[in-house]
């Protein structure tokens, strides 16, 4: 009972006027912020930090963790509407979205996207005030092995699930993990594969890649081999979900909180695994698996921003209890923390409860205030899709060019994006999907990182990945992912040869 006290006391904290001022407009910045792509949470977060030297503690990191979470809902609204993701963690919305947004269910996907972000945020916030130090104490017996095998798991079963073939997905894949190991070895700080170019040196950005093979690449590959003969775009239809959509969008909310929820709580990264294994898991219970990547399939929308929200809610767990940021917005936040001389950590609950239960209340005033904010408006951005075609793609090409500009003020990175554009429409032309490069990229350089700190673990033995239960499990499912396919359709094939 003494915890249901104290978060009714984080109530009455974060129910004040000023309070839900601040988590209104943290919310409505964070919606905003999410829908332009290359600024992102963490940026916005980072130029606003000058606020904690005027405003009190509680107020400031309820407004800090509002633009957090309120950027995660928007940035589903340009993936689904534009095939132009805002965070990269909503690259995945943007498979299924925008294809149902091309066949007029915009309001749908769009809906089904708040409606998903509100169950799992407000799931995993519960989880978070209940659970939240035994899920951490658990996140802290992984260590680099776990890891690594978690990795594996999730290039495999992407690999796997998307693309017409495995060649093309595990092409599509190891391309992706080329291009993440440019730049400076994270151990050694030596420059690898860099070409004499200092601009990778730094390394390539993943939002970069990420707007170049969705945003541009789809407005090019459109205007080069569509043109004016497909009108799908602009149709609008209803801006509600249908009965059956309700139906089949639940199932995936319930289980993108779960995937979501766990990936948050490890410090393993960040909100990218889950969506991409929510979206193998729908794809693969899917009774409609003819919609994905044609006409588009609710549940990949669905699923995917549940995970999305559910990991990102879940990363307070390890920076609240432990002082571990599992992200680059909750490192921020940390630095929030430490400006106001607090430090994060097992003691925190104790040292400043108060705070502490204010900013978890806060959170479930906070996904009532994004719900609201966000079904009203479905309408209002579907309108988007009236637009005609040419003016729609000339402002998609501007949006993607100011937005990858705003990341570093490169003009190189210009450049890049373009000549990434044109491999994305090279890629589509010969249906090698997009989606496993940004994998290859995001997990690449923290896969090797893992391995090789897991080799050192294990003294420079291999087998170290093998002695440990979860390792073993979780190798054991990436060899179930790779096999099972193939000896199903073995199987299938005898029997049709037995058949008379």
């Amino acid at each position: 009972m003494d915890t249901w006290n104290q978060l009714l006391a984080g109530f009455a904290s974060a129910a004040t006027p000023i309070n839900l001022l601040w988590s209104f407009l943290g919310c409505a910045l964070g919606t905003a912020i999410g829908v332009l792509p290359g600024l992102g949470p963490a940026v916005t977060v980072a130029m606003l930090l000058p606020i904690t030297a005027q405003v009190e503690p509680t107020a400031s990191m309820i407004f800090f963790a509002g633009i957090y979470y309120g950027a995660m809902y928007g940035g589903s609204t340009t993936s689904i509407l534009l095939n132009t993701p805002g965070e990269t963690a909503t690259m995945v919305t943007a498979l299924e979205g925008f294809k149902m947004a091309k066949n007029g269910r915009a309001g749908a996907a769009l809906a089904t996207s708040a409606i998903g972000s509100f169950v799992a945020g407000t799931l995993a916030t519960v989880l978070v005030t209940l659970f939240a130090p035994p899920v951490a104490e658990f996140a802290v017996k992984l260590g680099p092995p776990e890891y690594f095998c978690l990795m594996l798991l999730a290039f495999t079963t992407v690999s796997a699930v998307l693309g017409r073939s495995r060649l093309r997905g595990m092409t599509s894949l190891f391309i992706g993990l080329a291009v993440g190991l440019v730049g400076q070895d994270q151990l050694t700080g030596q420059a690898r594969y860099v070409g004499g170019i200092p601009e990778f040196l730094d390394g390539i950005e993943v939002v970069l890649v990420a707007v170049g093979l969705f945003a541009v690449g789809e407005t090019l590959y459109t205007a080069l081999y569509e043109g004016r003969s497909a009108s799908t775009l602009n149709r609008t239809g209803k801006v509600h979900m249908t009965r059956s959509e309700w139906r089949r969008s639940w199932p995936a909310w319930l289980r993108g909180t779960a995937i979501g929820f766990p990936f948050g709580a490890v410090p393993a990264g960040g909100a990218e695994i889950p969506t991409f294994l929510s979206y193998a898991t729908e794809r693969k219970l899917s009774k409609h698996p003819e919609e994905f990547g044609t006409t588009g399939a609710i549940e990949g929308v669905a699923g995917p921003e549940a995970a999305n929200n559910a990991s990102v809610t879940a990363t307070l767990v390890p920076l609240l209890t432990l002082g571990i940021p599992t992200s680059t917005t909750a490192a921020v936040l940390l630095t929030a923390f430490q400006n106001y001389g607090i430090q994060a950590g097992p003691q925190l609950f104790q040292t400043s409860s108060a705070l502490v239960w204010a900013l978890l209340a806060s959170l479930y005033i906070g996904n009532v205030m994004l719900l609201v904010l966000n079904l009203p408006l479905v309408g209002l951005w579907v309108k988007l899709l009236k637009i005609p075609r040419p003016q729609l793609y000339a402002g998609i090409l501007v949006f993607a060019t100011v937005g990858v500009y705003g990341m570093r003020q490169s003009a190189f990175d210009l450049v890049l994006m373009w000549g990434v554009g044109l491999a994305g429409v090279l890629m589509r032309r010969f249906d090698f999907p997009a989606a496993p490069v940004i994998v290859g990229m995001i997990l690449g350089p923290l896969a090797e990182a893992h391995l090789r700190n897991g080799l050192a673990i294990g003294e420079g033995r291999w087998t170290v990945f093998l002695e440990r239960p979860m390792c073993a499990a979780l190798l054991a499912m990436v060899v179930l992912v790779l096999c099972l396919p193939g000896v199903v359709r073995l199987f299938r094939r005898r029997r049709l040869a037995a058949t008379p």
